[in-house]
């Protein structure tokens, strides 16, 4: 790609401890010349001006459904059962917090303005909420965001990893819809995408100094990509035993889940766009071509 990388393992949480992750340390300071950012902030970032810019590269993509938690003794059984309660999430601008309020109003038809939204850390990107949405920050003292779960302040938990309860089987914890994995191939088979979470964006002084960078960028990731493919043909590619028949039925259902480019990606970005300005985020939709880097937007 003509580029020596010196490449930094930031973590993957929006906040991370203290308040530092990688994407306010990006967004807020300018830490680094390119980084895997926030999508939700970086479009709240280039409506207000700020000196970024991106190429379509998608690193990482999430469905909402399976990513609700309930107490395993919970009443709630399905995304029409949160109305009138209150649901923990890391902000209210987290991308996925974005996604789920959006998909829960308009796959879902369930009002998110009707529930309350506790929030674990600060915001990245200052914002003035609507006045008609109900907004708490969460009163950890100490504990973990799933502890308020478990002790009964939040009836709902909506998170990117999820809780330690769920993935080592104790039962405490369980997801919101009863089929989660199929409520998410019918959420896929009704938009056409699975949702993107992250971008991969640069400080605008660094591509002033080369305007070559974002297209040779772009390009070294698609060659990862392909890359990777070929790992994929030996059955132990994954340490799990059935991984090549999930493959399988992954490329089924989804086709290539991880494309990338402006045209595969112009749909599930103008969603995600207008979720963003119905809850307050950015003050329109506005073109996607201005997320990117004017050498990538025949990409």
């Amino acid at each position: 790609s003509g580029v020596d990388l010196t490449t930094i393992e930031v973590g993957q949480t929006s906040a991370g401890r203290h308040g530092t992750g990688r994407h306010r340390r990006m967004l807020r300071d300018g830490e680094f010349d390119a980084c895997e950012i926030s999508f939700s902030s970086y479009l709240m970032a280039v409506a207000r001006g700020l000196p970024f810019t991106g190429i379509p590269i998608v690193p990482r993509r999430l469905f909402s459904q399976s990513l609700l938690y309930v107490r395993a003794d919970s009443t709630l059984s399905g995304p029409h059962d949160l109305v009138g309660r209150r649901v923990g999430v890391n902000t209210y601008q987290t991308t996925l917090s974005v996604l789920a309020k959006g998909d829960l109003q308009h796959a879902h038809g369930v009002p998110w303005k009707q529930i309350t939204w506790v929030i674990n850390h600060d915001e990245i990107i200052p914002f003035s909420p609507p006045a008609d949405v109900s907004i708490e920050r969460a009163d950890t003292k100490g504990r973990k965001v799933y502890e308020l779960l478990l002790d009964g302040e939040i009836d709902a938990l909506l998170l990117p990893h999820p809780p330690q309860h769920l993935t080592t089987g104790d039962p405490k914890i369980r997801r919101l819809f009863p089929d989660a994995r199929a409520a998410e191939i019918d959420y896929f088979r009704q938009v056409g995408d699975w949702p993107i979470m992250h971008f991969v964006i640069f400080r605008n002084d660094v591509v002033e100094r080369y305007p070559w960078l974002p297209r040779s960028m772009y390009q070294a990731y698609l060659d990862a990509k392909d890359c990777l493919a070929t790992y994929y043909s030996d059955p132990n590619w994954s340490s799990l035993a059935w991984a090549p028949q999930y493959r399988e039925e992954e490329a089924r259902i989804f086709g290539d889940p991880w494309k990338h480019g402006l045209a595969a990606n112009r749909r599930n970005i103008e969603r995600f766009m207008q979720y963003s300005h119905e809850q307050g985020l950015i003050p329109a939709p506005y073109a996607p071509e201005r997320l990117f880097h004017e050498t990538v937007l025949d990409t």
